[in-house]
């Protein structure tokens, strides 16, 4: 029982509950998620089972894709409709403005992470210190905001959805007490559904109550966007034992890759080995085998076969 399980969460438990409920399900206590979501948010939340733990790291900084329903005209302390309202405004504005406000969210900037949120400091999250009146300002972190997109604006309820593509660790909460701060009236995040992280689409999750062996996605499949280096059948069992990878080893190279990339190591027949760092480019590798070189080319990160 090792792979990927992708669920879409409801509003109301914390991610942290949800791998609770997985664990119950599924009985296996090796559970984790590659990144949090709000109780308030909904949707794609990424888990790994088993050994699937030991890949979360290629999806957790990720680009994630979200869709947000914002509310106008109130300041909250949390930045969301969950805290308590600290300002209320009129919001005269056009749906234009809106749009055009939204559309200068994109592109890099500097973020500091609300202190209602679970990031820790000195080892516990920042929202229990603020619930105990200890606000918390960590340095801020530079942030991507690939895209913006406007989905609806009701001016009438002061509500706007939109949908965001934004680097791992921006806060969309965030970008929401921006929107109305920029608009001059004050906004807040409504509501919150993430429809993607990295290769993996809301619409490929399941529901709780659903959850099953069947629905793991194995760990090879999982990784397949990785580009790879299929080995012979004696170096594939050496790697299962910690060997390196050398240029003699390797029987074919599977995509485009440069030096320092993380890569597959697969076994002739396809079945995934480990994964490790390359020492040179795709492109190198292959004129090094034309060569008859016998360089070591990848360094191995971890080994998911097993022995």
């Amino acid at each position: 029982m090792n792979g990927i399980l992708l669920i879409d969460k409801p509003s109301g438990p914390t991610s942290h509950d949800v791998v609770d409920r997985v664990r119950r399900k599924l009985g296996i206590k090796k559970v984790g998620h590659a990144g949090t979501l709000d109780p308030i948010a909904t949707g794609l939340l990424v888990l790994g089972i088993g050994k699937g733990t030991r890949i979360l790291e290629y999806f957790l900084h990720a680009d994630k894709v979200y869709r947000a329903q914002i509310k106008l005209g109130i300041v909250t302390e949390t930045f969301d409709i969950t805290g308590e309202i600290k300002e209320e405004h009129p919001c005269n504005v056009t749906e234009s403005e809106v749009a055009q406000a939204l559309k200068s969210l994109q592109g890099e900037f500097l973020q500091v992470p609300p202190a209602y949120s679970a990031r820790k400091y000195k080892g516990r999250k920042l929202y229990e210190l603020a619930r105990e009146g200890k606000i918390i300002r960590l340095p801020p972190r530079r942030v991507f905001v690939h895209k913006v997109e406007v989905i609806q604006v009701d001016l009438q309820e002061n509500l706007v959805e939109a949908l965001f593509k934004v680097s791992s660790g921006t806060y969309i909460r965030s970008l929401c007490m921006e929107l109305g701060y920029r608009l001059g009236c004050g906004a807040v995040m409504n509501g919150l559904t993430r429809i993607q992280q990295g290769p993996f689409k809301l619409e490929s999750a399941v529901k709780l109550e659903d959850v099953s062996t069947e629905k793991i996605t194995p760990i090879n499949v999982a990784l397949g966007w990785m580009p790879a280096l299929v080995v012979n059948e004696e170096s594939a069992e050496r790697v299962k034992n910690g060997g390196q990878i050398y240029t003699s080893q390797v029987i074919e190279v599977v995509g485009d890759f440069s030096k320092d990339a993380d890569i597959r190591i697969l076994d002739p027949s396809g079945e995934l080995l480990a994964v490790a760092r390359s020492e040179r480019t795709s492109k190198f590798i292959k004129t090094l085998k034309s060569h008859g070189r016998r360089d070591r080319v990848a360094k191995l990160k971890k080994v998911l076969a097993e022995k």
